[in-house]
């Protein structure tokens, strides 16, 4: 029996098949080649078709076929990861009536600003565990005011996975943790946000039948099955965001257990069984992916937005045709600390840790006569350790305090120097795994299905790759505490 899961990221669509028996993966499959495009009609802006999602989803299933590891046919259930925050919205007949506002899109802080404080700032934490920020809610609200003639259509509003999922299946499903990510979820009545929903005027109607994340979701419809090489009729039978999905790849999900990644974000994500908040909503609470009312599991978000993609520049605008293991090598022969070369990450929209400040990214004591390329290369990568670090002090402050922290073996956890700079600043150890956010898509769905009696069958023969201990070298935080000086006087222009 094979398990099919789709992670629809921000720079591509990629796809696992999974043998359920052994729980390894017998084809994956990526499109696009490059990076998706995020649409900016503006600065602070950030836009996806849905539509491609759909078409970069197909592709990839193509290559995954072609692989001719697997019947298709042998497909028996489907789990969907896909990227966090954004806003679909259909009308009717399920049709797309705008592209999707994801994730680092920022104009809707002044809408979430203003509904935390009408609100209560208190009643919102103790009920929503976060302000409404730049979340789901909030740029609906944009839509509201800013695009009438779209919002009166809308028929049912969505995240990016649950399109895939209409698109496969023709029903439209949410869950209380992807309710929770938009901040519509009230989790002292266990219930829609009443508050939410009432001072953003918004009908509940819009709101899609809510099913238990591991749950059948839809069934595909033939007509898709015909035009995937699979069955008809098998159940999405999972759907979570990336981040709760990519805790539950790495088998992340009782109290005290840490996740990171560092793709285009990068994210800390710890699970705790209190209904935990930030003060400040610097760091954000969500329902896990086993939450349920009987059962509290929160996940606590550091999310970072200038990580890859500050990797990415730099790799664009200094050595575009070089692949990252060649800036890797090239970053790992310069010195700790760059040379006295210092990057702030921050230039992907507001930033929640940094209260949704937009910082920008800045380079700091730059000497044309020393410094290299393989300096930028390093100071990025060093530089998002640090903001790594910063956020972990505030996940600290609210009684997060991970002995271990597992994380994928891939991303920017291939380099050996950002690796050693993020467990030695942060002095907490570090397990990596051979995992993606598609395998766990996949296995996700094989608990959704029954096909696994629970969670730890899933993933019992997960692999460890690799521990990283903190070597006591105190370069790091030495340079660590200059990052920050410079960051607090960005902060303040």
């Amino acid at each position: 029996m094979l398990l099919l899961g789709i992670d629809v990221g921000t720079s591509s669509i990629k796809v696992s098949v999974v043998d359920a028996q052994t729980q390894q993966t017998v084809a994956s499959a990526n499109y696009p080649e490059t990076e998706a495009e995020i649409i900016a009609h503006k600065s602070g802006w950030a836009e996806q078709s849905p539509l491609s999602w759909w078409m970069f989803f197909q592709e990839a299933l193509r290559k995954a076929h072609a692989s001719k590891n697997y019947d298709p046919k042998d497909i028996a259930a489907i789990g969907i990861a896909y990227q966090m925050h954004g806003l679909v919205t259909v009308d009717k007949n399920q049709n797309v009536l705008r592209d999707s506002i994801i994730w680092c899109d920022s104009r809707a802080v002044p809408y979430g600003e203003a509904a935390f404080k009408s609100i209560g700032e208190e009643k919102s934490l103790a009920h929503l565990l976060n302000s409404p920020g730049n979340f789901t809610a909030a740029k609906l609200a944009w839509v509201k005011e800013n695009e009438p003639q779209v919002y009166e259509r809308i028929d049912k509003i969505m995240l990016p996975g649950d399109y895939i999922g209409m698109m496969l299946t023709g029903s439209i499903t949410t869950s209380i943790s992807s309710l929770s990510e938009g901040i519509f979820w009230d989790f002292k009545t266990n219930t829609l946000s009443a508050d939410v929903m009432q001072y953003f005027g918004f009908d509940n109607s819009i709101i899609p039948t809510i099913n238990n994340v591991f749950s059948e979701h839809g069934y595909i419809t033939e007509a898709v099955a015909n035009l995937l090489q699979l069955k008809p009729g098998i159940p999405v039978a999972y759907k979570a965001g990336d981040q709760p999905n990519n805790a539950l790849s790495l088998n992340v999900l009782e109290p005290g257990e840490v996740a990171a990644t560092a793709g285009t974000s990068g994210v800390i994500y710890g699970v705790s069984d209190q209904l935990a908040y930030d003060l400040q909503s610097r760091v954000n609470s969500f329902a896990h992916v086993n939450y349920t009312p009987a059962q509290t599991r929160i996940g606590i978000l550091l999310c970072i937005n200038g990580t890859g993609i500050l990797n990415k520049w730099l790799k664009n605008i200094a050595a575009a045709n070089a692949s990252y293991s060649a800036l890797n090598e090239d970053a790992a022969k310069v010195n700790i600390g760059s040379d006295g070369l210092y990057i702030i990450p921050f230039g992907n929209g507001a930033e929640r840790m940094l209260n949704n400040k937009i910082p920008g990214t800045h380079l700091h004591n730059i000497d044309l006569n020393k410094h290299s390329t393989a300096h930028l290369y390093r100071a990025g990568q060093e530089g998002i350790a640090f903001a790594f670090r910063y956020g972990l002090d505030i996940m600290r402050e609210n009684k997060m305090n991970p002995s271990v922290i597992r994380a994928g073996k891939a991303n920017m956890f291939l380099s050996s120097v950002f690796t050693d700079a993020f467990v030695n600043v942060t002095n907490t150890p570090v397990e990596l795994y051979n995992c993606d956010g598609s395998v766990g898509a996949a296995l996700g769905a094989g608990i959704g299905a029954n096909v696994f009696s629970s969670a730890k069958e899933a993933f019992a023969n997960m692999q460890q790759l690799q521990t990283v201990t903190p070597d006591g070298n105190n370069a790091y935080e030495e340079h660590y505490q200059q990052w920050k000086s410079y960051l607090q006087k960005d902060l303040s222009f």
